[in-house]
């Protein structure tokens, strides 16, 4: 048996698979084709006998169903004879159904049974919600109907161009507020950026103005340590003020039967035999003493020149070149050396001297004890108290030395009075 078998398929137009037409499709007549024709209106009920006439005479449409491209749908897998009719003859019939049904409808046709029930669920939701809305429009036409206001057409035009006229007003007060809201954007972007400037301006100040606080935090630290060290310089000034330095220096006092000057005694007793050394460096105190308070009053004595040389300090005869000296070392020798003893008077006419300078000075001045060559006298008891060692006892000669430093204390008390005085 020599029988082909021929297999036509068309694709769906949805999900693109092949699909097998029924053979029932391979044969349309006119009239069917005219129905097809038909637009798909479901509130138009059009009676299909009475038109039945029409459709003898009904020219369908040009269909390009001889083509053999893609633009028809379609894609012929094998070519043949059938039976029946020829291949083309069928093609040509489907080709014509599905082009016919395509362009009566949104529609692409051929579809395949599961995108068809996809499509009829689709468009039975669309039919539900026109069926909504027809219900709605139809039920405000009845109530329009029934009621006796009816709406002023023009009235409402009326309202409508006023409406419109504010929708124009309000749409340009919209544009510009728009520009105005554009110009408020670049003043709030302008006042931004000045805003950034004076912040950027205020770290500045405020980082200058920690610096100057610390430097003015320093400065009154140190205003005040220098108020501190002025307060004690001034408080040391006026405390050197009230201070003499003779007094300060030189301090006469006595111990017992002795005199002293700065602790050093002055004079010899047998119940005390105090040490050469201690003698000579209280006669080279007693020295400096005299020789200071001098050359503080610019005073010259005469014939003498006082020499202070520690505890071998003498006094010079002016024109002969000799030296008397203030300092001893005991012994027989000693007791009998009359340079020791012409010293001590002439120290004693030089403590006379000063005395009679300062009487000149100050008239009202005077000494507790007499002195007149190498004697001093008390007045109040009226001894006389000789300054030499020789010829004399250790008691006589103490008391005598005891009352010339008294003496030059009052000498130097005098002197430190001017010299406070000078000082004010």
């Amino acid at each position: 048996m020599n029988e082909a078998k021929v297999s036509v398929s068309f694709s769906c137009q949805r999900c693109l698979q092949p699909i097998h037409v029924d053979d029932t499709f391979a044969s349309l007549g006119e009239h069917t084709l005219a129905e097809l024709a038909l637009p798909i209106n479901s509130h138009l009920e059009i009676d299909l006998e009475s038109q039945s006439a029409s459709f003898d005479h009904f020219v369908p449409p040009f269909r390009v169903t001889e083509s053999t491209n893609d633009t028809n749908g379609f894609m012929l897998l094998s070519d043949g004879p059938t039976d029946k009719e020829s291949l083309g003859h069928i093609l040509r019939v489907k080709a014509e159904l599905f082009d016919a049904l395509s362009n009566n409808s949104e529609i692409d046709h051929p579809l395949c049974d599961e995108c068809t029930d996809t499509l009829l669920e689709l468009m039975d939701k669309q039919l539900k919600i026109a069926e909504d809305e027809w219900n709605d429009y139809n039920n405000y036409l009845k109530k329009l109907e029934t009621t006796d206001d009816v709406p002023n057409i023009d009235e409402l035009e009326q309202e409508l161009a006023g409406l419109k006229q504010d929708e124009a007003r309000l749409l340009e007060e919209l544009s510009n507020l728009s520009r105005e809201e554009q110009s408020i954007r670049q003043a709030v972007e302008e006042q931004e950026k000045e805003k950034q400037r004076l912040e950027a301006e205020e770290n500045k100040y405020w980082r200058e103005y920690t610096k100057h606080r610390r430097d003015v935090i320093t400065t009154e630290d140190e205003f005040r340590s220098l108020e501190c060290q002025t307060a004690y310089a001034q408080s040391q000034l006026e405390k050197l003020k009230k201070t003499n330095v003779f007094n300060a220096t030189f301090h006469i006092w006595h111990s017992g039967h002795f005199g002293t000057i700065n602790n050093f005694r002055l004079g010899r007793l047998p119940s005390a035999p105090v040490d050469w050394s201690e003698i000579n460096a209280a006669w080279g105190q007693t020295c400096l003493l005299l020789s200071a308070l001098a050359r503080k009053m610019n005073f010259s004595f005469k014939q003498y020149r006082l020499v202070p040389y520690g505890n071998h300090s003498y006094v010079e005869l002016l024109g002969e070149g000799k030296e008397l000296p203030l300092y001893g070392n005991g012994g027989f020798r000693f007791l009998w050396d009359s340079k020791y003893d012409a010293a001590m008077v002439a120290f004693l006419d030089c403590l006379q001297q000063f005395k009679e300078e300062i009487v000149r000075r100050d008239p009202d001045f005077c000494l507790p004890y007499l002195m007149e060559k190498g004697k001093i006298e008390d007045a109040s008891t009226g001894s006389i108290f000789s300054i030499k060692i020789q010829f004399n006892s250790e008691e006589q000669w103490t008391k005598a030395l005891k009352y010339l430093l008294t003496n030059l204390k009052w000498v130097l008390t005098w002197v430190s009075s001017q010299f406070t005085e000078d000082k004010r």
